[in-house]
Protein backbone atom coordinates (compact mmCIF):
# COMPACT_ATOMS: atom_id res chain seq x y z
CA UNK A 1 0.00 0.00 0.00
CA UNK A 2 0.81 3.15 -0.76
CA UNK A 3 1.70 5.82 1.97
CA UNK A 4 1.53 9.08 0.06
CA UNK A 5 1.63 10.41 -3.55
CA UNK A 6 3.63 13.84 -4.81
CA UNK A 7 3.66 15.42 -8.45
CA UNK A 8 6.70 17.61 -8.78
CA UNK A 9 8.04 20.07 -11.24
CA UNK A 10 11.86 20.56 -12.61
CA UNK A 11 12.84 22.95 -9.93
CA UNK A 12 11.42 20.48 -7.17
CA UNK A 13 8.05 22.56 -5.96
CA UNK A 14 5.66 20.54 -4.91
CA UNK A 15 2.62 20.61 -7.85
CA UNK A 16 0.38 17.91 -6.35
CA UNK A 17 0.63 16.26 -2.44
CA UNK A 18 -1.86 13.46 -1.06
CA UNK A 19 -1.01 11.86 2.03
CA UNK A 20 -2.84 8.70 2.88
CA UNK A 21 -0.97 7.05 6.03
CA UNK A 22 -0.11 8.73 8.73
CA UNK A 23 3.40 7.42 9.26
CA UNK A 24 4.41 9.84 6.23
CA UNK A 25 5.15 13.28 7.04
CA UNK A 26 5.91 16.27 5.54
CA UNK A 27 9.60 15.83 5.69
CA UNK A 28 9.52 12.82 3.15
CA UNK A 29 8.15 16.25 0.22
CA UNK A 30 12.39 17.57 1.45
CA UNK A 31 14.15 14.52 1.66
CA UNK A 32 13.03 13.43 -2.04
CA UNK A 33 13.73 16.87 -3.27
CA UNK A 34 17.27 16.69 -1.69
CA UNK A 35 18.19 13.58 -2.41
CA UNK A 36 16.90 12.55 -6.08
CA UNK A 37 15.83 16.27 -7.84
CA UNK A 38 18.45 18.57 -6.77
CA UNK A 39 21.07 15.56 -5.97
CA UNK A 40 24.66 15.90 -7.32
CA UNK A 41 25.11 12.96 -9.40
CA UNK A 42 22.22 11.86 -11.34
CA UNK A 43 19.86 8.80 -9.73
CA UNK A 44 19.45 6.74 -12.25
CA UNK A 45 17.61 3.81 -9.92
CA UNK A 46 13.83 4.50 -9.90
CA UNK A 47 13.67 3.17 -6.38
CA UNK A 48 15.37 5.08 -3.68
CA UNK A 49 14.99 4.27 0.51
CA UNK A 50 15.82 7.56 2.53
CA UNK A 51 15.72 7.09 6.36
CA UNK A 52 13.49 3.56 5.77
CA UNK A 53 11.14 5.39 3.92
CA UNK A 54 10.62 4.23 -0.07
CA UNK A 55 10.46 6.16 -2.83
CA UNK A 56 9.12 5.07 -6.03
CA UNK A 57 9.44 7.57 -9.03
CA UNK A 58 9.01 7.63 -12.56
CA UNK A 59 9.45 11.15 -15.04
CA UNK A 60 7.28 12.36 -17.57
CA UNK A 61 9.21 15.13 -19.80
CA UNK A 62 10.00 17.56 -16.67
CA UNK A 63 7.33 15.85 -14.10
CA UNK A 64 7.94 13.84 -11.57
CA UNK A 65 6.00 11.51 -9.78
CA UNK A 66 6.58 9.96 -6.36
CA UNK A 67 5.07 7.13 -4.41
CA UNK A 68 6.02 6.93 -1.04
CA UNK A 69 6.21 4.44 1.50
CA UNK A 70 7.44 3.20 4.54
CA UNK A 71 6.42 -0.84 3.86
CA UNK A 72 7.31 -3.34 2.16
CA UNK A 73 5.39 -2.89 -0.83
CA UNK A 74 5.46 -5.04 -4.00
CA UNK A 75 7.13 -2.53 -6.22
CA UNK A 76 5.81 -3.99 -9.34
CA UNK A 77 2.67 -2.78 -8.41
CA UNK A 78 3.30 0.69 -7.50
CA UNK A 79 5.07 1.24 -10.81
CA UNK A 80 1.87 -0.26 -13.03
CA UNK A 81 -0.21 1.98 -10.38
CA UNK A 82 2.18 5.34 -11.73
CA UNK A 83 2.19 4.67 -15.22
CA UNK A 84 -1.84 3.78 -15.01
CA UNK A 85 -2.19 7.48 -13.39
CA UNK A 86 -0.05 8.89 -16.04
CA UNK A 87 -2.07 7.21 -18.67
CA UNK A 88 -5.00 8.50 -17.01
CA UNK A 89 -4.21 12.02 -16.39
CA UNK A 90 -3.26 12.22 -20.07
CA UNK A 91 -6.80 10.88 -21.46
CA UNK A 92 -8.17 14.15 -19.28
CA UNK A 93 -5.77 16.54 -19.69
CA UNK A 94 -3.31 15.37 -22.85
CA UNK A 95 0.00 16.01 -22.08
CA UNK A 96 1.47 16.00 -18.53
CA UNK A 97 3.23 19.05 -18.35
CA UNK A 98 3.45 21.81 -15.00
CA UNK A 99 0.88 24.25 -16.72
CA UNK A 100 -1.78 21.29 -17.39
CA UNK A 101 -1.26 20.28 -13.89
CA UNK A 102 -1.85 23.43 -12.29
CA UNK A 103 -4.72 24.31 -14.46
CA UNK A 104 -6.05 20.79 -13.67
CA UNK A 105 -4.85 20.35 -9.71
CA UNK A 106 -9.25 19.89 -8.51
CA UNK A 107 -9.49 17.40 -11.13
CA UNK A 108 -6.11 15.66 -10.19
CA UNK A 109 -7.06 15.69 -6.97
CA UNK A 110 -10.68 14.07 -7.45
CA UNK A 111 -9.13 11.56 -9.64
CA UNK A 112 -6.71 10.43 -6.58
CA UNK A 113 -9.56 10.01 -4.80
CA UNK A 114 -10.91 7.46 -6.51
CA UNK A 115 -7.78 5.69 -7.77
CA UNK A 116 -6.64 5.21 -4.22
CA UNK A 117 -8.45 4.39 -1.00
CA UNK A 118 -6.25 4.42 2.16
CA UNK A 119 -3.21 3.24 -0.20
CA UNK A 120 -4.58 0.68 -1.63
CA UNK A 121 -5.03 0.92 -5.84
CA UNK A 122 -8.44 0.95 -6.79
CA UNK A 123 -10.39 1.53 -10.27
CA UNK A 124 -7.95 3.16 -12.96
CA UNK A 125 -9.83 2.11 -15.94
CA UNK A 126 -10.43 5.59 -17.53
CA UNK A 127 -13.50 4.77 -19.51
CA UNK A 128 -15.17 3.76 -16.00
CA UNK A 129 -13.69 7.05 -14.23
CA UNK A 130 -15.27 9.27 -17.34
CA UNK A 131 -18.54 8.17 -16.53
CA UNK A 132 -18.40 9.76 -13.18
CA UNK A 133 -15.26 12.35 -13.02
CA UNK A 134 -16.27 15.41 -15.72
CA UNK A 135 -13.54 16.23 -17.87
CA UNK A 136 -13.85 19.91 -16.70
CA UNK A 137 -13.25 18.17 -13.10
CA UNK A 138 -16.37 19.16 -11.49
CA UNK A 139 -18.13 16.31 -10.70
CA UNK A 140 -21.79 16.32 -12.10
CA UNK A 141 -25.19 16.87 -9.61
CA UNK A 142 -27.46 16.21 -12.13
CA UNK A 143 -27.35 12.57 -12.46
CA UNK A 144 -30.44 10.37 -12.61
CA UNK A 145 -31.32 7.59 -10.85
CA UNK A 146 -31.08 5.43 -13.15
CA UNK A 147 -27.69 6.84 -14.19
CA UNK A 148 -26.71 6.56 -10.44
CA UNK A 149 -27.25 2.68 -10.52
CA UNK A 150 -25.10 2.29 -13.84
CA UNK A 151 -22.16 3.78 -12.32
CA UNK A 152 -22.65 2.37 -9.37
CA UNK A 153 -22.84 -1.40 -11.06
CA UNK A 154 -19.79 -0.19 -13.38
CA UNK A 155 -17.39 0.83 -10.50
CA UNK A 156 -18.52 -2.32 -8.35
CA UNK A 157 -19.34 -4.92 -10.78
CA UNK A 158 -17.47 -7.72 -12.98
CA UNK A 159 -17.17 -5.54 -16.17
CA UNK A 160 -15.08 -2.41 -14.88
CA UNK A 161 -14.14 -1.04 -18.05
CA UNK A 162 -16.52 -1.16 -19.97
CA UNK A 163 -20.03 0.82 -19.58
CA UNK A 164 -23.58 -0.31 -21.46
CA UNK A 165 -25.44 1.66 -23.90
CA UNK A 166 -22.54 2.21 -26.23
CA UNK A 167 -23.62 2.90 -29.75
CA UNK A 168 -21.62 3.01 -33.20
CA UNK A 169 -23.20 3.69 -36.74
CA UNK A 170 -20.12 1.33 -37.76
CA UNK A 171 -18.38 -1.20 -35.92
CA UNK A 172 -14.81 -1.17 -36.51
CA UNK A 173 -12.26 -3.12 -34.48
CA UNK A 174 -8.20 -2.11 -35.19
CA UNK A 175 -5.59 -4.98 -33.55
CA UNK A 176 -1.79 -3.60 -34.01
CA UNK A 177 0.79 -6.48 -33.16
CA UNK A 178 3.94 -3.90 -32.01
CA UNK A 179 7.50 -5.79 -31.35
CA UNK A 180 10.44 -4.92 -30.45
CA UNK A 181 13.51 -7.15 -31.09
CA UNK A 182 16.34 -6.93 -29.43
CA UNK A 183 20.49 -8.01 -30.82
CA UNK A 184 24.03 -8.83 -29.76
CA UNK A 185 25.98 -10.67 -32.28
CA UNK A 186 29.37 -11.15 -32.52
CA UNK A 187 31.77 -10.02 -35.53
CA UNK A 188 31.64 -13.71 -37.02
CA UNK A 189 27.61 -13.29 -37.30
CA UNK A 190 26.80 -15.42 -33.86
CA UNK A 191 23.79 -15.07 -32.25
CA UNK A 192 25.21 -14.10 -28.47
CA UNK A 193 21.23 -13.07 -27.35
CA UNK A 194 18.16 -12.58 -28.75
CA UNK A 195 14.60 -11.73 -27.84
CA UNK A 196 11.42 -10.28 -28.82
CA UNK A 197 8.97 -8.21 -26.83
CA UNK A 198 5.71 -7.22 -27.95
CA UNK A 199 2.36 -6.22 -27.40
CA UNK A 200 -1.02 -6.20 -29.17
CA UNK A 201 -2.75 -2.83 -29.47
CA UNK A 202 -6.34 -2.75 -29.90
CA UNK A 203 -9.01 0.35 -30.75
CA UNK A 204 -12.86 -1.12 -30.99
CA UNK A 205 -15.25 1.19 -31.81
CA UNK A 206 -18.03 -1.60 -30.83
CA UNK A 207 -21.98 -0.93 -29.75
CA UNK A 208 -23.67 -2.72 -27.00
CA UNK A 209 -21.74 -5.49 -24.74
CA UNK A 210 -19.83 -7.22 -27.60
CA UNK A 211 -17.63 -10.78 -26.78
CA UNK A 212 -14.06 -11.01 -28.79
CA UNK A 213 -12.23 -13.74 -29.29
CA UNK A 214 -8.58 -13.61 -30.45
CA UNK A 215 -6.48 -16.26 -31.80
CA UNK A 216 -3.02 -16.66 -32.58
CA UNK A 217 -0.58 -19.27 -33.94
CA UNK A 218 0.95 -19.95 -30.27
CA UNK A 219 2.65 -23.07 -30.61
CA UNK A 220 0.50 -24.65 -27.68
CA UNK A 221 -2.69 -23.53 -29.43
CA UNK A 222 -1.13 -25.41 -32.61
CA UNK A 223 0.17 -28.58 -30.75
CA UNK A 224 -3.38 -29.92 -29.41
CA UNK A 225 -5.08 -28.93 -32.67
CA UNK A 226 -2.82 -31.53 -34.43
CA UNK A 227 -2.91 -34.50 -31.68
CA UNK A 228 -5.77 -35.49 -33.37
CA UNK A 229 -3.92 -35.76 -36.66
CA UNK A 230 -1.19 -38.26 -38.44
CA UNK A 231 2.42 -37.54 -37.48
CA UNK A 232 3.27 -35.12 -40.39
CA UNK A 233 0.16 -33.12 -39.85
CA UNK A 234 1.31 -32.45 -36.28
CA UNK A 235 4.88 -31.56 -38.10
CA UNK A 236 3.15 -29.12 -40.72
CA UNK A 237 1.04 -27.40 -38.33
CA UNK A 238 3.38 -26.89 -35.76
CA UNK A 239 6.79 -26.18 -37.73
CA UNK A 240 7.68 -22.41 -38.50
CA UNK A 241 3.55 -21.09 -38.82
CA UNK A 242 3.56 -21.43 -34.45
CA UNK A 243 6.06 -19.24 -32.04
CA UNK A 244 7.05 -20.30 -28.09
CA UNK A 245 5.71 -17.66 -25.90
CA UNK A 246 7.69 -17.48 -23.29
CA UNK A 247 5.87 -15.06 -20.76
CA UNK A 248 2.68 -13.18 -21.35
CA UNK A 249 0.91 -10.62 -19.38
CA UNK A 250 -3.07 -9.94 -20.57
CA UNK A 251 -5.52 -6.68 -19.73
CA UNK A 252 -8.07 -7.15 -16.41
CA UNK A 253 -10.94 -7.99 -19.53
CA UNK A 254 -9.22 -10.86 -21.00
CA UNK A 255 -11.15 -14.54 -19.10
CA UNK A 256 -7.96 -16.42 -18.00
CA UNK A 257 -9.75 -19.40 -16.96
CA UNK A 258 -10.62 -19.96 -21.00
CA UNK A 259 -6.78 -18.77 -21.90
CA UNK A 260 -5.48 -21.31 -19.00
CA UNK A 261 -8.04 -24.10 -19.98
CA UNK A 262 -7.99 -23.38 -24.09
CA UNK A 263 -5.81 -21.03 -24.79
CA UNK A 264 -8.07 -18.60 -26.30
CA UNK A 265 -8.38 -15.14 -25.39
CA UNK A 266 -11.89 -14.31 -24.61
CA UNK A 267 -12.77 -10.96 -23.85
CA UNK A 268 -14.98 -7.84 -23.41
CA UNK A 269 -13.41 -5.21 -24.98
CA UNK A 270 -13.42 -1.80 -23.63
CA UNK A 271 -14.30 1.22 -25.88
CA UNK A 272 -11.68 3.09 -27.27
CA UNK A 273 -7.83 2.19 -27.76
CA UNK A 274 -6.36 -0.32 -24.69
CA UNK A 275 -3.27 -3.00 -24.75
CA UNK A 276 -4.83 -6.48 -24.64
CA UNK A 277 -1.43 -8.27 -23.88
CA UNK A 278 2.25 -8.17 -23.70
CA UNK A 279 4.29 -11.23 -24.43
CA UNK A 280 8.24 -12.07 -25.05
CA UNK A 281 10.01 -14.58 -27.22
CA UNK A 282 13.26 -15.81 -27.22
CA UNK A 283 12.99 -18.69 -30.04
CA UNK A 284 12.98 -18.87 -33.92
CA UNK A 285 13.27 -15.06 -33.93
CA UNK A 286 13.38 -13.86 -37.40
CA UNK A 287 16.14 -11.22 -37.72
CA UNK A 288 15.38 -8.59 -40.29
CA UNK A 289 18.94 -7.49 -40.80
CA UNK A 290 22.82 -8.94 -40.73
CA UNK A 291 25.28 -6.10 -39.92
CA UNK A 292 28.95 -7.66 -41.61
CA UNK A 293 31.56 -5.20 -39.81
CA UNK A 294 35.26 -4.94 -41.35
CA UNK A 295 38.14 -3.22 -39.25
CA UNK A 296 40.99 -3.16 -40.23
CA UNK A 297 44.26 -0.71 -38.02
CA UNK A 298 46.70 0.82 -40.54
CA UNK A 299 49.33 1.57 -38.29
CA UNK A 300 48.72 3.97 -35.51
CA UNK A 301 46.53 7.22 -37.21
CA UNK A 302 44.35 5.46 -39.20
CA UNK A 303 41.56 3.09 -39.13
CA UNK A 304 39.85 1.50 -42.37
CA UNK A 305 36.11 0.23 -41.74
CA UNK A 306 34.04 -1.15 -44.32
CA UNK A 307 30.35 -2.40 -42.73
CA UNK A 308 27.69 -4.26 -45.19
CA UNK A 309 23.89 -4.67 -44.19
CA UNK A 310 21.78 -7.64 -45.31
CA UNK A 311 18.07 -7.37 -44.88
CA UNK A 312 16.38 -10.72 -44.49
CA UNK A 313 12.64 -10.94 -45.31
CA UNK A 314 10.34 -11.11 -48.19
CA UNK A 315 11.52 -8.71 -51.25
CA UNK A 316 8.00 -7.65 -51.41
CA UNK A 317 8.35 -6.21 -48.13
CA UNK A 318 10.30 -2.28 -46.78
CA UNK A 319 11.92 -1.30 -44.10
CA UNK A 320 12.01 2.31 -43.35
CA UNK A 321 13.65 4.57 -41.00
CA UNK A 322 17.14 2.41 -41.32
CA UNK A 323 19.86 4.36 -39.09
CA UNK A 324 23.24 2.51 -38.55
CA UNK A 325 25.55 4.02 -36.12
CA UNK A 326 29.12 3.10 -36.40
CA UNK A 327 31.38 3.78 -33.44
CA UNK A 328 34.54 5.89 -33.98
CA UNK A 329 38.03 5.98 -31.11
CA UNK A 330 37.79 9.48 -28.68
CA UNK A 331 41.00 10.77 -31.30
CA UNK A 332 39.55 10.93 -34.60
CA UNK A 333 40.51 13.41 -36.49
CA UNK A 334 38.91 13.09 -39.68
CA UNK A 335 36.50 11.13 -41.34
CA UNK A 336 35.74 10.10 -44.75
CA UNK A 337 32.93 7.89 -45.75
CA UNK A 338 31.56 6.77 -49.31
CA UNK A 339 28.29 4.93 -49.69
CA UNK A 340 26.23 3.91 -52.27
CA UNK A 341 22.60 4.20 -50.79
CA UNK A 342 21.08 6.91 -48.12
CA UNK A 343 23.21 9.36 -46.17
CA UNK A 344 26.20 8.99 -43.66
CA UNK A 345 27.50 11.82 -41.69
CA UNK A 346 30.34 11.91 -39.45
CA UNK A 347 28.92 13.29 -36.06
CA UNK A 348 32.62 14.26 -33.78
CA UNK A 349 29.83 15.01 -30.73
CA UNK A 350 28.64 11.63 -30.60
CA UNK A 351 31.91 9.66 -31.57
CA UNK A 352 30.03 8.20 -34.58
CA UNK A 353 29.74 7.41 -38.34
CA UNK A 354 25.69 7.93 -38.98
CA UNK A 355 24.45 6.28 -41.84
CA UNK A 356 20.87 6.60 -42.87
CA UNK A 357 18.59 5.12 -45.55
CA UNK A 358 14.72 6.06 -46.06
CA UNK A 359 13.87 2.50 -47.66
CA UNK A 360 15.51 -0.68 -48.58
CA UNK A 361 13.90 -4.03 -50.06
CA UNK A 362 13.71 -7.64 -48.67
CA UNK A 363 17.05 -9.96 -49.39
CA UNK A 364 18.75 -6.41 -50.58
CA UNK A 365 22.40 -5.78 -49.20
CA UNK A 366 23.86 -2.03 -49.15
CA UNK A 367 27.71 -1.30 -47.71
CA UNK A 368 29.41 2.06 -46.04
CA UNK A 369 33.27 2.37 -46.70
CA UNK A 370 35.03 5.57 -44.10
CA UNK A 371 38.86 5.81 -43.88
CA UNK A 372 39.37 7.15 -40.39
CA UNK A 373 42.23 9.52 -39.63
CA UNK A 374 43.43 9.05 -36.09
CA UNK A 375 45.56 12.07 -33.87
CA UNK A 376 48.46 10.51 -32.32
CA UNK A 377 48.04 9.93 -28.27
CA UNK A 378 50.56 8.51 -25.43
CA UNK A 379 47.44 6.19 -24.31
CA UNK A 380 48.73 2.60 -24.35
CA UNK A 381 45.21 1.54 -23.88
CA UNK A 382 43.69 -0.23 -27.02
CA UNK A 383 40.34 0.95 -29.07
CA UNK A 384 37.48 -0.97 -26.50
CA UNK A 385 35.63 -1.36 -30.08
CA UNK A 386 31.91 -0.47 -29.14
CA UNK A 387 29.05 -2.52 -31.15
CA UNK A 388 27.51 -0.92 -34.17
CA UNK A 389 23.92 -0.62 -33.18
CA UNK A 390 20.93 -0.03 -35.06
CA UNK A 391 17.38 1.37 -35.68
CA UNK A 392 14.80 0.23 -38.18
CA UNK A 393 11.11 -0.41 -38.65
CA UNK A 394 9.85 -3.16 -40.73
CA UNK A 395 6.07 -4.24 -41.43
CA UNK A 396 5.88 -7.63 -40.13
CA UNK A 397 6.44 -9.32 -36.59
CA UNK A 398 9.92 -10.59 -35.98
CA UNK A 399 8.92 -13.32 -33.29
CA UNK A 400 6.71 -14.97 -36.26
CA UNK A 401 2.98 -14.34 -34.88
CA UNK A 402 0.13 -14.08 -36.59
CA UNK A 403 -2.95 -13.33 -36.02
CA UNK A 404 -4.92 -16.38 -36.69
CA UNK A 405 -8.80 -15.07 -35.98
CA UNK A 406 -10.78 -12.21 -34.40
CA UNK A 407 -14.29 -12.36 -34.38
CA UNK A 408 -16.26 -10.56 -32.65
CA UNK A 409 -20.18 -11.67 -30.99
CA UNK A 410 -22.72 -9.93 -29.97
CA UNK A 411 -26.14 -11.74 -29.19
CA UNK A 412 -28.20 -8.47 -27.84
CA UNK A 413 -27.95 -6.36 -31.08
CA UNK A 414 -28.91 -7.06 -34.76
CA UNK A 415 -25.67 -7.16 -35.91
CA UNK A 416 -22.84 -10.66 -36.21
CA UNK A 417 -19.10 -10.96 -36.73
CA UNK A 418 -19.21 -10.27 -40.69
CA UNK A 419 -20.31 -6.83 -40.16
CA UNK A 420 -17.61 -5.53 -38.38
CA UNK A 421 -14.80 -4.00 -40.13
CA UNK A 422 -11.46 -5.22 -39.12
CA UNK A 423 -8.13 -3.88 -39.59
CA UNK A 424 -4.50 -5.80 -38.46
CA UNK A 425 -1.47 -4.22 -38.59
CA UNK A 426 1.88 -5.46 -37.59
CA UNK A 427 4.59 -3.05 -36.93
CA UNK A 428 8.69 -4.27 -35.97
CA UNK A 429 10.90 -2.08 -34.57
CA UNK A 430 14.37 -2.51 -33.22
CA UNK A 431 15.15 -2.11 -29.50
CA UNK A 432 19.17 -2.75 -28.56
CA UNK A 433 20.03 -4.32 -32.20
CA UNK A 434 23.75 -4.47 -31.97
CA UNK A 435 26.57 -6.07 -33.68
CA UNK A 436 30.11 -5.73 -31.93
CA UNK A 437 33.00 -5.02 -34.20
Amino acid sequence: MIGGLFIYNHKGEVLISRVYRDDIGRNAVDAFRVNVIHARQQVRSPVTNIARTSFFHVKRSNIWLAAVTKQNVNAAMVFEFLYKMCDVMTAYFGKISEENIKNNFVLIYELLDEILDFGYPQNSETGALKTFITQQGIKSQHHTKEEQSQITSQVTGQIGWRREGIKYRRNELFLDVLESVNLLMSPQGQVLSAHVSGRVVMKSYLSGMPECKFGMNDKIVIDKQSKGGTADEAGKSSGKQSIAIDDCTFHQCVRLSKFDSERSISFIPPDGEYELMRYRTTKDIILPFRVIPLVREVGRTKLEVKVVIKSNFKPSLLAQKIEVRIPTPLNTSGVQVICMKGKAKYKASENAIVWKIKRMAGMKESQISAEIELLPTNDKKKWARPPISMNFEVPFAPSGLKVRYLKVFEPKLNYSDHDVIKWVRYIGRSGIYETRC
